[in-house]
């Protein structure tokens, strides 16, 4: 399967590129810096410059040609503030979801968090409380496409080495996961189609992975 992931030079992106081309896919790693092509090609991905904050559906839509699935996994990052928590968090997640849906792309998943079913609280930090806001309304936007949507809400990321076991449930209460526990669930996401239109939330644990996958099926 040829697999579209934007964000494609984030430490998640880099660990699921690996696993993929493991497994005889085809991951293409969308990235805005032509300087980050040599760390994504490395990690098995064709990588495509391609700012998701300065594109069109149209150009963005020509690089998911052929593609199986997309995978959104973009984000602002460390020391970015509010506006591009919005620009890039929210707004490069819907146009990727008009992009697929101009290439004919029916399978998309979303990397999103936990924490955005409620408002942020009285004195959250403004930058958090807009990615929040931001990642609960990339989640809204999706819930109301054609498409064959996951939205997948880890907890908090660590780059501990990876266990092969989580707990993977519609609530799962608050805890820490590896992101290469998070790209060994996006890759066996991929090839269960029964969580089309689950939003699922993601910690350590002892199931696992592709039983944790399978017992999550809508």
């Amino acid at each position: 399967m040829r697999v579209v992931i934007a964000g494609g030079h984030g430490k998640i992106a880099l660990l699921l590129h690996r696993r993929l081309t493991a497994r005889g896919d085809t991951p293409v790693g969308l990235i805005r810096n032509p300087a980050q092509a040599p760390t994504v090609r490395a990690a098995g991905a064709a990588p495509v410059v391609c700012d998701l904050e300065h594109t069109t559906v149209a150009d963005l839509a020509a690089h998911l040609t052929d593609a199986g699935a997309v995978i959104f996994a973009a984000g602002a990052g460390p020391g970015s503030g509010a506006a591009r928590k919005d620009t890039v968090d929210r707004a490069a997640a819907a146009l990727l979801a008009d992009a697929a849906t101009a290439a004919g792309v029916r399978r998309y998943l979303l990397v999103s968090s936990m924490g955005v079913d409620d408002p942020p609280s009285a004195g959250t930090d403004d930058v958090w409380a807009a990615y929040l806001r931001a990642k609960r309304a990339a989640e809204d936007d999706l819930r109301d496409r054609d498409l064959d949507w996951t939205v997948l809400r880890p907890g908090r990321l660590t780059d501990d080495p990876p266990t092969g076991t989580v707990t993977l449930t519609r609530h799962a209460g608050s805890g820490a996961v590896s992101r290469a526990d998070v790209a060994h669930v996006l890759a066996a996401l991929l090839d269960e189609p029964g969580t089309t239109g689950a939003t699922l939330e993601l910690v350590a644990g002892n199931t696992p992975v592709t039983d944790a996958v399978r017992a999550a099926t809508t």
